[in-house]
This record gives C-alpha cells, structure tokens and sequence, in this order.
C-alpha cells in the first residue's frame, strides 16, 4: 500500500517561496520605465522595423493567394514569388496612372497661379474696401517666401535624399522579407507553439487562426472599402465635370480611413482647382458636398458591412494612433498606424485579460449606454442610429 511522501514523520513539508508584492508607485514608475523604453527602441529602431511591419502586412494579405497557388499545384517557392510579381505589376499599374494625371496637372499649374493671383488680389480689394487693410504686395509675398526656401533649402534637400534613401531601402527589402515570411510561416508557427504548454497549443492554434483570419479580412477588407470609395468618388466628380477626376478620387479614397481630417484633406484641394477653373462657388461646394456624401455612406454603410464591428476602430482611437505613428515614425509610422491599431485590437480581444483594452479601442456604436444597460438588464443591445435604421431595413435583430 502507497503512502504520500508528506505522511512520513519526519519529511519536510515543501514550502513555497514568498511572492514579491511591489509598492503601486514602483509598479507603474516601472511599467512607466519600460513604455519608455520600448518607444525608444522604436525609435532607434525604425530603419529596421518599418520594412518588417510592411512585410508583415502584406504577407498576411498574401497568405491566402499564395495557399491557392500551392492548392493549383504550384510548389511554394513559386507561388510565392508570383503573389510579389503580381503586388509589383498592381503597384507599377498605379504608380503609371498616377504619373500620368501628375503630369498633366503640373502642365495646368501655370494657368492656376494665374488665376489664383487674380483671386488673391480680389480678395485683398474687398478686404480694403471692407476693413481698411493695406494690401500686401505680391511681390513682397513671393520674395519672403523665396528666401524662406532658401534659407531651408539645404534642410528640404537633406531630408529629400534621406526619404529617398529609405524608400528605396525599404523596396528593396520588403519583397525578400515578405518571401520568408511566406517560405517559413509553418516554421514560425511552430516556433510560437514552443512559448505554449502541449495541453494548451490547441487552443493557442485556434485563437492564433482566429487572429491570422481576422487580421486578413480586415486588410482586404479595408483595401475594397478604399476602392469602392474611389468608384464613388470617381463617379461624382466626373458628373460634375472635375478635372483629374480619377487622381482625386482615388486620393480623397485612400485619405478617407482617416476620421473626419481624411475627407477635409481629400476634398479641398480639388474643391479649390473647381473654384478656379470654373470661378463658381457653388461647382466648388457641390464638389465638398459629394465627397461628404460618399464618407457619410462609407462610415454608416460600407465599412460597417464590410470590414464588420468586430475590428472597427471609433475615430479618437484611429486619430490618436495617427499622430503617434506620425510623431513615432512619420509618413511611414502614419500609414501602418491603422492597421497596426487594428491588428492590436483583435490580438486584445483575443486575449482575455487585454479585452477591455480592446473594447476600448472599438466602435463606439457597441459601447454605447443603451447596450450597456441592456447588458445589465441581460437583453442584449441593439445598434442605434443609421446602422440601427440599416438593420431594421434588411430585417436584422
């Protein structure tokens, strides 16, 4: 008969070490230290991590071309480097259609100076007759603002070559980075599996899917929002007769994921090309009201039915992370600000002690205290306002 080692007289009883319980001041002065930390190493960082971020995405947004490229027989390799040849034709397609409508736009700026001095000076006549402000020369304006750019002129051409510098780094890099991703994701997989307990890897691959799935939605899902946009976009400056329609619809759409200061961005400068071509106020806001119309039908419509609730950003969130991209990393840091938040979202929302981090950053629309108190009452919510109006319109509950 078996007896427990504790049973005998004279076995020390194990103990277990004492739990080290920190000072809340020196808990969060170090969790304090440690965001610092990690900023700076971002920072410092940057010419390294910018190309494997980009990478990153892009390989996520490849991965399920490239398994239908290995299910039709391909070997990996070659799929692989057909999904890069294809993202270089997309890219090379873009690049020639927006060269295009820049140089036809750049012969047009002549005219535009003229015509926007001729404004200037009516604007600065009216002032006078209004106000009795003196009005400033042109000339004195033009000669301050050249010596302006002088005096940053070197500055202007060192920040040139440098962005110059790292875009052509970062091309260069990407499509080796996005191969091995691609060529060694079984391996990376598995070296994930090793931070995790054998009892636990299924539920680690499960919610490592769920994450890798949703992730991918969201990009594609994002990029087909932006080209509907740009459709819609296309559409109504076209039926109003804009030049360069296709170069501002498709810029305003890709400017449209930022909340709100997107379409402000998008909208004016072909707002102002309107109104001095045509000297029509009311051809200018008719441009102002049909980007506002398509952002108003992105925001309550397309996103929503596209992308869904689950990954959707609520702008202060997507704002904040634009200027911390900015401030982080510049254009760069801005452009794979959205995603990134996004990715951030699903990962916390996956983890269970992260989830209210991730309900944080989430649309409003599910937050709201309707749907609180309904959680309370233990009924469930229901979306308010346009969606709320979409929902009952397509018989949803």
């Amino acid at each position: 008969m078996s007896q427990s080692t504790h049973n005998f007289p004279g076995h020390p009883t194990p103990v277990k070490p004492p739990e080290i319980k920190w000072p809340p001041a020196v808990l969060y002065s170090m969790i304090l230290l440690g965001l610092v930390l990690l900023v700076y190493s971002l920072r410092v960082l940057d010419g390294v991590l910018l190309p494997i971020l980009f990478s990153v995405l892009l390989s996520l947004l490849l991965l399920p071309l490239c398994r239908r490229f290995e299910s039709w027989g391909l070997p990996r390799i070659l799929a692989i480097i057909s999904c890069i040849l294809l993202i270089f034709l997309l890219l090379a397609g873009l690049v020639y259609l927006f060269g295009s409508q820049i140089v036809q736009f750049r012969e047009e700026l002549p005219k535009l100076q003229e015509k926007l001095a001729e404004y200037f000076d009516q604007v600065q006549q009216f002032l006078s007759r209004k106000f009795n402000m003196e009005p400033v020369s042109k000339d004195q304006l033009i000669d301050q603002s050249l010596d302006s750019v002088r005096k940053k002129a070197g500055g202007y051409l060192g920040t040139t070559i440098n962005t110059t510098t790292g875009v052509l780094s970062v091309l260069a890099l990407v499509p080796i980075y996005i191969f091995c991703f691609l060529y060694y994701r079984d391996h990376l997989r598995q070296f994930l599996f090793r931070f995790v307990s054998p009892d636990k890897r299924k539920e680690a691959l499960n919610t490592l899917d769920g994450v890798q799935t949703v992730v991918q939605a969201y990009i594609t899902g994002l990029l087909t929002v932006i080209v509907i946009v740009a459709v819609l976009n296309a559409i109504g400056l076209l039926i109003l007769g804009v030049k360069y329609a296709i170069f501002f619809a498709v810029f305003a759409s890709i400017l449209a994921v930022i909340p709100y200061i997107g379409i402000a961005i998008g909208a004016t400068l072909p707002a102002l090309i309107t109104l001095v071509e045509t000297g029509s106020v009311a051809r200018a806001l008719a441009v102002v009201g049909v980007f506002m119309v398509v952002q108003f039908l992105e925001g309550n419509f397309i996103t929503p039915t596209i992308t869904g609730s689950k990954v959707s950003i609520n702008p202060m969130a997507a704002i904040i992370a634009l200027i911390l991209g900015g401030e982080l990393w510049g254009t760069p840091g801005m452009i794979l600000s959205i995603p990134l938040i996004a990715v951030l979202k699903v990962i916390m929302d996956a983890y269970k002690p992260l989830e209210p981090f991730g309900f944080l950053l989430g649309d409003v629309a599910n937050g709201d205290d309707t749907q609180t108190q309904g959680a309370l009452d233990g009924e469930p919510g229901r979306p308010k306002g346009f969606r709320g109006f979409w929902h009952k319109l397509l018989g949803k509950s």
